[in-house]
């Protein structure tokens, strides 16, 4: 039978594996697997392997040995010797082979699990001339144990010497060859399962994003917040401006849809007396793919009691700055080209005072709608129909400011036109007590006074419904049952929400948002 290392286990310098190739090895894979199968070892009939070390905890074990070997023996290479030798202990590990290098009688093979790779050094006489003649059949990419002990090898590798090796589960297909890897973009995508083997800073980018989760839910817990769950499936989804996916409950002949936020939910809740309530969960809205947007991803929204949106910046400031220390150990971090210093105070500007900073033009001189929109016809700013002066002045914020919002940057006092569910200012009605955090560029999260008044609250709704008559399909719609808690009455409260994929690609330096999910919304190959 032909043997795939002696055919090509990896193409040339700048040769690419075709379609040709792999489905050669794959056959070739394939009669190993046949030929195991007829002695009686089957890799897929074993049922568990007993691992005592992960490859990282192995090999910083040793160091640790070594050294305390090398003090006591104080230049004695023989007592060095006899000190190692006595230290030895039998440890397990298993991994998937990812190079071989092979010199007859004695091979090297990397081997990783999911802390790093460790280099195995098999040989014939330790394990036997049986064991070895089949452990030369196997291929990079099979999963395998090794049992033995650790050392350094001559080149000074920490190593593991092999007493006994198993296969524990046969790889029918190649890995990408190791000087291209698995670089095509799309790919990578749709292939997570191979671009976490082949590319292991991939798999770092993951572990980090489970870290910043999980600090989240430690610095909340620590300020008595209290983590909860509620309804993906509504008949309403609302919360938020966008529109939502649809689909049928069979069982209540009902039409639903995907929730787009987690607010309306949440402050039912503080409406029940729960003071402090925050939820991390998938949410879904019904738009297009780009580097900072897919269609369902992961948002955390929190609420407390007896609060507005002062101490919701409180929060949020404080908050960013742990996690910077927590996952990347330092507040000054890399993005892209620019240093992000989330160690200092955070600038405030309202949305007023940013405009006139960035584009020169002053809100509080422009009284109506129909000025607003002729100082957006003269600039170029493109405008629907039933636009008023605060969704102008929301335009020219996005068309003059957001680019240059690269520092930690808190705009203040939205416009009531684009904030349904936020207090007015008792100052200024036109405007609500609302923030938005940007950093380099990105809205990375956005905070309310939360509007507790049914009265404001219906009216706010009913001039929503009526966008949507004029085909605002992004339009909330009233929610009797959300009403009827906001008259049972809830306390003044501070509210926000974060979006986690976007703070993840900032403490991560990731360009895109499919970089930080692990399966991104992706078109059907077909396509």
């Amino acid at each position: 039978m032909a043997d795939e290392n002696q055919i090509v286990v990896e193409p040339a310098a700048g040769e690419e594996q075709t379609e040709q190739d792999i489905n050669i090895l794959k056959k070739i894979r394939m009669d190993k697997l046949e030929e195991l199968k007829a002695n009686n070892a089957n890799p897929f009939e074993v049922m568990k392997y007993d691992v005592t070390i992960h490859n990282n905890k192995a090999k910083a074990d040793y160091e640790k040995t070594e050294a305390e070997a090398i003090a006591e023996a104080n230049g004695d290479e023989e007592l060095l010797k006899t000190k190692l030798e006595e230290s030895r202990t039998t440890v397990r590990i298993a991994g998937r082979i990812m190079s071989w290098r092979d010199m007859g009688k004695a091979n090297f093979i990397d081997v990783r699990d999911s802390s790093d790779r460790i280099q195995v050094y098999v040989r014939m006489n330790d394990i036997g001339k049986e064991a070895f003649a089949d452990f030369k059949k196997w291929d990079i990419g099979d999963i395998v144990g090794v049992e033995g002990f650790v050392f350094r090898t001559k080149k000074g590798e920490i190593s593991i010497h092999a007493q006994s090796i198993t296969l524990l589960s046969k790889s029918l297909l190649p890995l990408p060859e190791k000087w291209h890897g698995l670089k095509d973009q799309d790919m990578r995508y749709r292939q997570r399962y191979v671009d976490l083997i082949v590319n292991p800073e991939v798999a770092d980018t993951f572990k980090k994003r489970s870290k910043i989760i999980a600090s989240i839910r430690r610095y909340l817990d620590e300020r008595g917040f209290m983590e909860v769950e509620t309804p993906m499936l509504v008949s309403n989804a609302g919360g938020a401006a966008a529109r939502p996916f649809e689909t049928h409950y069979n069982a209540l002949d009902e039409d639903v849809k995907l929730r787009i936020s987690l607010e309306l939910y949440l402050k039912r809740l503080i409406v029940g007396g729960l003071e402090r309530v925050y939820e991390i969960g998938r949410v879904f809205r019904n738009e297009g793919v780009d580097t900072r947007h897919n269609p369902e991803f992961t948002l955390m929204e929190l609420y407390q009691a007896y609060t507005d949106y002062n101490g919701m910046m409180e929060l949020t400031e404080d908050m960013f700055r742990y996690l910077a220390s927590e996952v990347c150990g330092t507040t000054t971090i890399p993005y892209g080209e620019h240093m992000i210093d989330l160690g200092k105070p955070f600038e405030k500007l309202t949305m007023v005072e940013a405009v006139k900073k960035y584009a020169d033009i002053d809100f509080t001189q422009i009284k109506t709608t129909e000025e607003a929109k002729a100082l957006a016809k003269e600039r170029g700013i493109e405008f629907e129909e039933r636009h008023l002066k605060g969704d102008i002045l929301n335009l020219f914020f996005e068309e003059y400011v957001e680019k240059h919002l690269i520092q930690p940057t808190f705009i203040l006092d939205h416009p009531v036109e684009i904030s349904p569910l936020t207090k007015k200012k008792p100052d200024d009605p036109d405007y609500v007590e609302r923030f938005e955090l940007f950093i380099n560029g990105w809205e990375m999260c956005n905070a309310y006074s939360e509007l507790n008044d049914p009265i404001d609250q219906r009216e706010r709704f009913v001039a929503q419904e009526e966008l949507l008559k004029k085909g605002d399909e992004e339009a909330n719609r009233i929610d009797e049952d959300f009403l009827r808690a906001l008259e049972i009455g809830m306390p003044p409260t501070g509210g926000i929400g974060y979006g986690i994929d976007r703070l993840v690609m900032l403490l991560t330096n990731s360009s895109a948002i499919r970089d930080v999910l692990l399966f991104p919304t992706m078109k059907p190959l077909a396509d």
